[in-house]
């Protein structure tokens, strides 16, 4: 099985999504009600990320066929995602994004995984200067990274969790961002997770749970990565001293899927992918590179068959398989 990122791998990624990106039903929302004014159907409330089942989905197949298109300018879904692009992104649209921020009670609004994903889609369109599409979006960057500012201060505690509110995945993704777009908020990050990870040693994981799409573990590994830099690999040597040994075995073993009909049971496949990015990114940093990077296979292995078994999945797992195929 090829386990890199080429031309019919990115084709087939880019066709996945293309045909769910302004697919309008079912959708699920994040929303607060606060009368029955609030009431719309999700494309009035959401001019551009209204397809894709839920909003931080969309996000993210946005991200992703906008950095297949950028790699793979040559293959024929290239052209539909731009021409896509050119009719989606556009101010007018991106307004209506913002405006919903504006309402009552969204402050918790897809905090912080949405977050992250909407800075990352900003950055990859930032890569295409030659195209509107980062000054029409960058108004919601500036909204998120905004939120990110406020709320990061007063988040005690990180979320260690493996869904949408872990703080260490969501924090990968602002980082990144924030470093070339606002460096106060790259000195908050950086700091925050020096706070929160910096002293954690001699992991003992128990995951995944039932329904994780993210390892705790490992991406609070990929944060300090970010943070940390030439320093992470003693810090990783720290967090994880033995790791292949039996204290982590629970991060190496594929996670099983019973139902990928069941949307909260076909997380599993996308921790088996995010499980591959993390190993992948952090293979380096461990004594035995070739032996992280067999585990990334042996995940990607378990969950690349399956990414259009059923739209629970389809509409998502095609940005994680991209992730894990990128990594290095």
């Amino acid at each position: 099985m090829n386990n890199g990122l080429d031309r019919t791998t990115a084709a087939r990624f880019a066709g996945l999504t293309l045909g769910h990106l302004t697919r309008e039903w079912p959708y699920k929302l994040d929303q607060v009600l606060d009368g029955p004014g609030d009431l719309a159907v999700p494309k009035t409330l959401h001019p551009v990320f209204h397809g894709s089942f839920d909003w931080h989905s969309c996000v993210h197949g946005w991200w992703q066929v906008m950095r297949l298109a950028r790699l793979y300018p040559d293959m024929p879904e290239a052209m539909a995602v731009v021409a896509l692009a050119d009719r989606m992104l556009v101010p007018a649209l991106i307004a209506g994004e913002v405006a919903y921020l504006d309402r009552p009670g969204t402050g918790g609004f897809e905090r912080p995984y949405g977050w992250g994903w909407l800075l990352a889609l900003h950055d990859e369109l930032a890569r295409r200067p030659d195209r509107p599409w980062a000054a029409a979006v960058e108004p919601l960057a500036r909204a998120f990274a905004a939120r990110f500012a406020a709320y990061i201060p007063k988040l005690i505690y990180p979320v260690r969790s493996g869904k949408h509110d872990c703080t260490a995945f969501a924090l990968v993704h602002a980082l990144r961002w924030a470093r070339g777009h606002d460096v106060t908020l790259a000195a908050l990050i950086e700091a925050r997770a020096r706070d929160w990870y910096g002293d954690d040693r001699d992991c003992r994981p128990f995951e995944p749970s039932g329904e994780d799409f993210l390892s705790a573990t490992l991406c609070e590994a990929m944060v300090m990565k970010e943070v940390l830099g030439a320093d992470f690999a003693p810090w990783l040597a720290a967090f994880l001293p033995d790791p292949f040994g039996p204290a982590t075995a629970c991060l190496r073993a594929p996670a099983v899927v019973s139902d990928r009909s069941d949307g909260r049971l076909a997380h599993l496949d996308g921790l088996n992918l995010s499980r591959a990015w993390c190993w992948r990114s952090i293979a380096d940093a461990v004594p035995d590179p070739a032996a992280a990077r067999a585990i990334a296979d042996a995940h990607l292995a378990d969950a690349l068959p399956h990414l259009a078994d059923d739209y629970m999945g389809e509409h998502w797992l095609a940005t994680f398989a991209l992730l894990a195929l990128e990594a290095n």
